[in-house]
Formats: structure tokens, C-alpha cells, sequence
């Protein structure tokens, strides 16, 4: 092709073809329209870019007529390079300018390097300007194999993240690597991939998932193989199919019945640099094949395989760190709920208890709303542990609530929260019981002491299963269980009105009447050898024993107290008693009314009564004893204040809250 005079109308050919990469989303695009136009300005019948891969030549791409390549002058070419000719081929470097490293993160797989040759046949255009043609082809491709690798990478980071997101929510390990390994096959269009997790001190890889491994499990030694040299090293590494296949190991393709072609490898590693383990996906499958067909020639992976993985990686040792500290946590937080569990206990034999603990069996794993009815001291709340204990929320919180211990004007706030602002001491957000409980249980004693409006907005709770904290307008979902317990008749209370019917249905669908101490016979000398041994060790004490006269001084006294009282008692006897036998005496000693100067209650009086008077003449000596101090009196009866002072209106004492304490 001759020379032409410049022409300013004339578009220049290397802009033409700069401006043409720049229009081309795809590498094949531009390539099909960049060597036709090549063609057109040159003249030529035949274009192409061929590509040397070891000594092997391919097509990359073709315009105009079919030629076979001029391999001894591409190889020419490539080792001069420098643009020659020979008979009516033409042909020249394609060089990138300034490529960068081929390791290095940001190079395109394929970058235009020195193995590629632009070649024409049958153009009358000089050496010279083919040349620059090839030149200016290199500078397009360069900027088109860039901008197409920039967009996969970046769906690449979006698929991983997209991914990833979800390795957070798994709680468990083995989940966890399962969908690890999907994820790997499903992003580099492989057959399978595993995880090797490194136990150094065994210098051990064990490697989950391991299909056609019996357990799932794979363990090498940690220098077996690609992946002992990745994770010895801590460099990643590919194995080609053509020319690497010598360095996998064949005892593993043999332990696990499968043919190992080609495989990528990166080390894991933890944020501060450890090497975890390695993530290894093998034996890439051709385009979105579920796997290779009869015959065909396997396929390595690439350079942004490599890349990809190692990305995915990072990610994936996060997940597993984070995911074994979950897991530590969970073991150590299920130590802790195990040791709850094991120390709630209802000691006894009687007839009543027995019945109650399989009730407790039948109920404790269901939904199923309680109501514990019982005196003062008779283990209500141990029996509310027990039905949390023995469900499937053991793990999940239990909160306990004293509604007799609670203002009716904090109420509100203490059991479904508040915002900042809220009122005049709500400095910042508090989180109610109700959201503390979660998925756990609220057991709410003393219920009975609850006022009418509070009663109304936990009925509206427990309907509606949300709570909107006092300030905010957000409902917040509940599916906390709620035990109630009371020592009350909340049957009488409805029908005078002091407890709404509707609440009481909706929290009596199942009641457990706990029987009072004096009715459960021999378990009164259960229950007293049981804390004399606990106090008697804290004590650094030997154990201490009963003998039958005491024994029979324990079960004749009727314990107005119930188990609280025995509790105390031997406390007492555990710290107080110098021998190492507990005689009649030393019981008679430290009951109620031995310690308060005799009781002042008739012998002749209904159990009822008595229990009253008994209760009215120890609250007024502890008042007493507390020189008219309600709140040290409230202490050494075991109560709050407000909890007394209404316990003294039950039995219909004199009861001036407004009385200053001094």
C-alpha cells in the first residue's frame, strides 16, 4: 500500500482503533472490529493476533480470509523482537507499555506481553507502518484487557461479599466449611474444594469437606503435598494439568478414589499473619460445566483463580476465627448453664414433690404459660428454675422480677424499657426485662403485689407478644416465656376485684401448687442434711449429723418459715454448734420461737390463724429489736421495705409509709 498525503478530513488509523477500545466492553469485541479495520486500512487479506504458550501457538483472533499461521516466523519474530517480513507475511511484537508484573495483583490475566504476534498477509504496507500499527494495537488491547478486568474483578468482590455475608449468622464450624467449600466451587467453576485447618502440634493437616473419605475428613502431615508447601511457605500455588501434574500427591487421589488434574491452593491466615490452615478448590471445569465431558483435556486454573481465592480466603479465616471464638464462648457459656442446671435441685421424696417434679418433666419443654402458687419460703423460684433448666431455652437468659419490690410508677419502664428522654431520670436508654429475657424466660414473683395498671399493660404483652418502650413508638418482638408466682389467692383477688379475671385465664394455663414444709414429712430431714452438709464445708467444718431425737424435733415443728427458715436454721447450726452431733436441744434452741422468747400464739387456734399471728408477732419484734427502723427491719426479715410494709397490711398491721426512717 503506498504512501497518502495528510488529509485533515482523514481520521487517523491509531486513533480510530484507540477510539474503538474504548467504545468495546469485551476483549472479543474489540478484537473482531480492531483487526477488520486493520485489515481495511492496510489492505491486507489476512489478520492475526496469534499467542505463544510454551512453545505451543494459538489464535487469538482472525480477520478476513483463513490462513494457517506462520509459525517459524512468529517464532522468529518473538525471539528477535523485532518487526520482520517473509514472502507475503508481515509480522510484529505486541508489546503493552510499562506491563506490570505478572504476579502482581492488579495484572489482567492475558495482559498483551511479548508472547503475542500481529501478523498480516497480503498488504502492500511498509515494515515501518505495520509496525506502529501493531504498536497502537498493543496500547488499545492493553487498555480494553484492563478495563474487562477491572469489571470482573470488581463482580468478582461483589460476589464474594455477597457470599461472605452470610459465613457471620453460621454459629458452628462444620457448617461453616461446608459452605466454604460451595462457595469456592461455585465462583472458580471447579469440582470440589476443601479446607485444611493446621494443627500444629500434631503437624497435622486435617482437611474438611473430604468427600469419599469416611467422616468427611482428610489428615496428612503438614508437609505432604501442595498444600503442606503452601502452608509451610505461606505462598499461594497453582498446579497446571499440562506441566505441574508431578507435584500432587497420588496417595491422596488414592485414599480418596478421585483424579486430582489441576488445583489451586492459598494459604489462610489470621488478621495477625498466622497461618491458619490453607483453602484448596481443585480441578477446574470448563466454562459453566457441572464437570468434564468424555475425553476432554482438563484445564488449569488462572492467575485470577488465584486471585479470587485468595480473596475469598481472607474472608474465610475471619468467619473461622471469628466462628471459633463462638464457639469457645458457646462451651464456656454451656459449662456455665450446665453448672446452673446441676445446682437446681427439689430434694425430697413425699408424695407432692414427686407429683410436682413430673409435671415439671411434662411442662418444661413447652410454651405453656405457669402459674406457681405457694407460702413464703416454699422454693417457688427453684421450681421456675427447673422449668427453664429442663426446656429448650436452658440456654437462652432467665430473668427474675420482684413485682412487690417495683413502684408502680417504675413498673413500666423496669419490665419493657425506656428511651433516652423518656422522663425526667432517664439519662439513657434502658433495655426492659422482657428484651432481657429474649428467647429465655421472665419469671415474675409476687405477681399478686402488681396494681391493676400494671397488670393491664402485661396482659396487652403477653397478647401481643411485644413490648414498646416507655418514650419510643418501635414494637419490639418477644417470645420470652413467662412464669408467675404468687403466695396469694389470686382467685379470691379476682373475684374482689383486685386482680383483673383476664390476666389471671391468660396466665393460669398451668399451675403448680408447692406444698408448705410442715406437709412434706420426711423431706424436712433431706432438706436439713442437705444445707447442714453445704454450710458445714464452708464452714471448713466436718458434717455434722442429726440424731433421732432431733431428727424428730425437725419434722414435729411446723415451720412458719418453710424452707427458708430451715435454710437459716442450719446455717446456724453449721457455724454456732460446737460439737459435732446436733442434739434435740440445738433445734428446739434455734427455732423461731425459741430465739423470739416464746410464742405468743394459743396451741388451740386453726392452723390459719396461727400461721397469721405467728407471722404478725415476728415482724412486730424484728421492728422492735430494730428500734422502729422499717428499712434495718425489712433486712433482717430478708425484705425489701415496700414488700414489708404491704406483707403488713395483708395481715392487717399498721403499716405509715410516710414514717421517716431514722
Amino acid at each position: 500500500m503506498g504512501e497518502t498525503s495528510p488529509n485533515v478530513d482523514q481520521p487517523d488509523p491509531g486513533c480510530e482503533l484507540l477510539l474503538l477500545a474504548a467504545q468495546q466492553a469485551t476483549e472479543t469485541e474489540f478484537l473482531a472490529r480492531g483487526l477488520s479495520q486493520i485489515r481495511d486500512t492496510l489492505a491486507a487479506d489476512t489478520v492475526t493476533l496469534a499467542a505463544a504458550d510454551r512453545g505451543r501457538w494459538t489464535q487469538v483472533a482472525q480477520a478476513g480470509a483463513e490462513a494457517p499461521l506462520p509459525t517459524e516466523l512468529l517464532a522468529e519474530v518473538l525471539d528477535a523482537h523485532v518487526p520482520q517480513a517473509e514472502g507475503d507475511w508481515l509480522a510484529a511484537p505486541v508489546d503493552a507499555p510499562n506491563p506490570p508484573p505478572v504476579d502482581a495483583p492488579g495484572a489482567a490475566e492475558g495482559a498483551a506481553t511479548a508472547q503475542e504476534v500481529l501478523a498480516v498477509r497480503g498488504s502492500d504496507a511498509s515494515l515501518e507502518e505495520f509496525a506502529r500499527r501493531a504498536a497502537t494495537l498493543a496500547t488499545a488491547l492493553a487498555c480494553v484487557r484492563a478495563r474487562q478486568h477491572d469489571r470482573r474483578r470488581l463482580h468478582r468482590l461483589e460476589t464474594i461479599l455477597t457470599i461472605t455475608s452470610a459465613w457471620n449468622q453460621e454459629r458452628q464450624m462444620e457448617p461453616l466449611l461446608v459452605k466454604m467449600a460451595e462457595a469456592a466451587t461455585k465462583l472458580l467453576v471447579a469440582d470440589r474444594a476443601s479446607i485444611f485447618l493446621w494443627d500444629k502440634p500434631n503437624k497435622t493437616l486435617v482437611g474438611r469437606p473430604a468427600l469419599g473419605v469416611e467422616g468427611g475428613e482428610l489428615r496428612i502431615g503438614d508437609e505432604v503435598g501442595v498444600v503442606g508447601e503452601v502452608v509451610q511457605t505461606g505462598e499461594p500455588r497453582r498446579v497446571d494439568p499440562q506441566h505441574d501434574a508431578e507435584s500432587i500427591d497420588r496417595a491422596v487421589d488414592k485414599q480418596t478414589g478421585y483424579q486430582t488434574d489441576s488445583l489451586v491452593c492459598v494459604p489462610l491466615r489470621a488478621a495477625d499473619g498466622e497461618i491458619l490452615g490453607a483453602f484448596e478448590v481443585i480441578n477446574k471445569l470448563d466454562g459453566d460445566a457441572e464437570g468434564r465431558r468424555e475425553g476432554q483435556a482438563p484445564v488449569g486454573f488462572s492467575r485470577e483463580d488465584q486471585q479470587a481465592l485468595t480473596e475469598l480466603a481472607a474472608h474465610a479465616a475471619t468467619a473461622l476465627a471469628n466462628t471459633q471464638e463462638l464457639e469457645d464462648l458457646v462451651a464456656r457459656h454451656q459449662v456455665v448453664v450446665d453448672e446452673a442446671a446441676a445446682e437446681v435441685n427439689m430434694i425430697g421424696h413425699s408424695p407432692a414433690i414427686e407429683a410436682l417434679r413430673s409435671t415439671i418433666d411434662r411442662i418444661a419443654d413447652t410454651d405453656l404459660a405457669v402459674l406457681i402458687l405457694g407460702e413464703n419460703g416454699t422454693g417457688k423460684e427453684i421450681v421456675a428454675r427447673m422449668i427453664h433448666y429442663h426446656s429448650s431455652r436452658r440456654n437462652e437468659p432467665l430473668v427474675a422480677v420482684n413485682c412487690a419490690a417495683i413502684p408502680d410508677t417504675l413498673l413500666e419502664s423496669e419490665l419493657f424499657g425506656h428511651e433516652k428522654g423518656a422522663f425526667t431520670d432517664a439519662a439513657e436508654t434502658r433495655i426492659g426485662k422482657f428484651e432481657l429475657a429474649a428467647a429465655g424466660t421472665l419469671f415474675l414473683d409476687e405477681i399478686g403485689d402488681m396494681s391493676l395498671g400494671g397488670q393491664s399493660k402485661l396482659l396487652r404483652v403477653l397478647e401481643e407478644k411485644t413490648v414498646v418502650r416507655v418514650g419510643g413508638s418501635m414494637p419490639i418482638h418477644t417470645e420470652a416465656r413467662v412464669i408467675a408466682a404468687t403466695n396469694q389467692s389470686l382467685a379470691k383477688m379476682v373475684a374482689n376485684k383486685s386482680f383483673r379475671q383476664d390476666l389471671y385465664f391468660r396466665l393460669n394455663v398451668v399451675t403448680l401448687e408447692l406444698p408448705p414444709l410442715r406437709d412434706r414429712g420426711d423431706d424436712i430431714v433431706l432438706l436439713a442434711e442437705h444445707f447442714l452438709g453445704e454450710f458445714a464445708r464452708a464452714a471448713g467444718r466436718r458434717r455434722l449429723k442429726f440424731s433421732a431425737a432431733a431428727r424428730k424435733a425437725l419434722v414435729a415443728h411446723s415451720w412458719p418459715g418453710n424452707i427458708r427458715e430451715l435454710r437459716n436454721m442450719m446455717e446456724r447450726l453449721a457455724y454456732l454448734t460446737s460439737g459435732e452431733r446436733i442434739d434435740e436441744e440445738d433445734v428446739k434452741e434455734n427455732t423461731l420461737g425459741a430465739r423470739t422468747g416464746g410464742s405468743s400464739v394459743p396451741d388451740d387456734l386453726p392452723l390459719a390463724e396461727a400461721t397469721t399471728r405467728f407471722q404478725q408477732h415476728y415482724i412486730e419484734r424484728s421492728i422492735a429489736r430494730s428500734r422502729g427502723n422499717m428499712r434495718a427491719a425489712a433486712d433482717r426479715l430478708g425484705l425489701h421495705r415496700s414488700n414489708l410494709y404491704r406483707k403488713m397490711r395483708q395481715l392487717e398491721m399498721q403499716a405509715d409509709e410516710e414514717e421517716e426512717d431514722y
